[in-house]
């Protein structure tokens, strides 16, 4: 008897242990569950706090781009303004380089031309940005360009020259040479004069001037300087 009271006492110490263990583990996983949650927690927290840092150092940047850009804007429309003469402003003379362009804005270019009334067929108000920029690449002024194609086709442009786009007279076996449209034709032009007139070493060049172009473009006229010169003063 004695012995199976001790046996019971025994079980149930060792039921006791076991409950005490379990309990014990019951709390450790609660524990280890509330620190994992709390670090979770804490790195969300942290995370939130790194996005938000991040995020505001972005908006810092870019804000500073956006600054630096504009300020970079404003300066290159000011040195572009500063870089321009007035329509007012523009000089000619028989002695002037013809290399060297009038001084005005693309824009201001335009406006000369449409307000040019010698050009009843609207011809350089149409192809006023074309001149211009092709006067930008050959380095060519812009007025002496003009003057010399109203010398040569007339401010109406005569249908010859209207006909094969080709605008300062380019001859080739006793023909004016045909070009498919006035853009190429105006180019030809620009290139011939540049490449052949107006650049030292060219084939024809003698000089930068209405009178040492004169000598080799139309050398037996003794009226082709005053000529170009009156319609580039037309102009104006």
């Amino acid at each position: 008897m004695k012995n199976n009271s001790k046996s019971e006492l025994k079980i149930k110490q060792i039921i006791g242990i076991v409950f005490i263990l379990v309990l014990i583990a019951t709390n450790m996983q609660a524990v280890i569950k509330t620190n994992n949650n709390m670090q979770t927690a804490k790195s969300k927290k942290e995370n939130i706090e790194q996005n938000t840092i991040n995020q505001i150092e972005v908006a810092t940047i870019e804000r500073e781009l956006n600054t630096t850009t504009r300020a970079s804007e404003e300066r290159i429309i000011e040195e572009q303004q500063e870089k321009y003469i007035s329509i007012e402003e523009i000089k000619i003379s028989k002695d002037m380089d013809l290399t060297k362009r009038c001084g005005i804005s693309k824009e201001d270019f335009k406006t000369l031309m449409t307000n040019l009334k010698s050009d009843t067929t609207g011809f350089f108000e149409n192809n006023s940005d074309t001149i211009y920029i092709l006067c930008e690449k050959y380095e060519i002024n812009e007025l002496f360009f003009c003057g010399l194609i109203a010398a040569e086709s007339g401010w109406k442009i005569a249908t010859s020259h209207r006909n094969t786009n080709n605008y300062i007279s380019m001859m080739s076996k006793g023909k004016l040479i045909r070009y498919a449209t006035p853009e190429e034709g105006l180019e030809a032009a620009a290139k011939l004069l540049h490449n052949k007139y107006l650049t030292e070493g060219g084939s024809y060049y003698y000089g930068k001037t209405l009178s040492c172009v004169q000598k080799r473009f139309c050398p037996n006229s003794s009226t082709w300087v005053n000529l170009v010169y009156g319609c580039m003063n037309v102009i104006i």
